[in-house]
């Protein structure tokens, strides 16, 4: 089956859209289950999503007491330092609505990298249970955001590293040579268990690659972000014009 794609006119209008599709799935969320477990991307594209969930109708409209947050993945930098994910989250989104602090699960960047990773996993495990096959989740985050490089990676599944291609651990540590620093991330084994996955892509630069993803061969050694394909769940590429500049379909 293909993705969906919902296309913005700009990037205002992108984030605008995307704030109220999670907005919709916490809601359905609550009615459900009682909470809403998201987990989320770092990177520049969501941070005004963020920002705009944080304000407005929408910090209003939340049980933010009820939301459970984690993360796609993180940098191996104290929680403080300006490269975390964690802190874009915390000063963009954390600091303007009430959430309980059991309620903010982050993945411990200043941690030897494998025992943090190790950590993670057993934190996800513990919280979402592993009764499925190959010890996954039955039924996993409500919601897991992406974002996608300028390589074609997503979340730290970096072309040709051994995460990419991970069927049975959540959670790995590893080196990245691009950007020459330790990373921990999500796999896809456990991405792919989500309820729905919302890739947010912006931008003129990421354009080509998004198409080479979305409709070119499938090699996700080179192109990662093609590793993520729920397997119950919905997948959601929301772009901006400039970003599907190349694609054919959804034109």
């Amino acid at each position: 089956m293909l993705p969906r794609l919902g296309i913005s006119s700009d990037q205002e209008t992108l984030i605008q859209a995307a704030a109220e599709k999670v907005a919709r799935l916490c809601t359905e969320a609550f009615e459900e289950n009682g909470m809403f477990t998201v987990a989320l991307s770092g990177g520049s594209t969501p941070r005004p999503l963020y920002t705009l969930l944080a304000t407005g109708k929408f910090a209003r409209s939340i049980d933010w007491a009820r939301v459970h947050l984690f993360w796609g993945d993180e940098r191996c930098v104290p929680p403080d330092d300006p490269r975390s994910n964690y802190r874009m989250v915390r000063e963009s989104l954390l600091d303007g609505v009430s959430i309980p602090h059991g309620n903010v699960h982050r993945i411990h960047g200043e941690e030897d990298p494998n025992v943090a990773a190790a950590g993670y996993e057993k934190e996800l495990r513990t919280f979402f249970g592993s009764t499925g096959v190959n010890g996954l989740p039955r039924v996993g985050f409500d919601l897991v955001l992406l974002g996608m490089g300028e390589d074609g990676h997503t979340a730290s599944l970096f072309p040709g590293l051994p995460a990419v291609t991970e069927q049975v651990r959540w959670v790995m540590a590893q080196f990245v040579e691009a950007v020459s620093m330790w990373r921990i991330t999500l796999t896809p084994a456990v991405i792919n268990t989500a309820k729905h996955v919302i890739f947010l892509v912006s931008g003129a630069e990421k354009a080509h690659r998004l198409r080479d993803v979305l409709e070119g061969p499938v090699q996700p050694e080179v192109l990662p972000a093609q590793m993520i394909r729920p397997v119950h769940g919905q997948l959601l590429w929301l772009l901006d014009d400039a970003a599907a500049g190349c694609l054919k379909r959804g034109r």
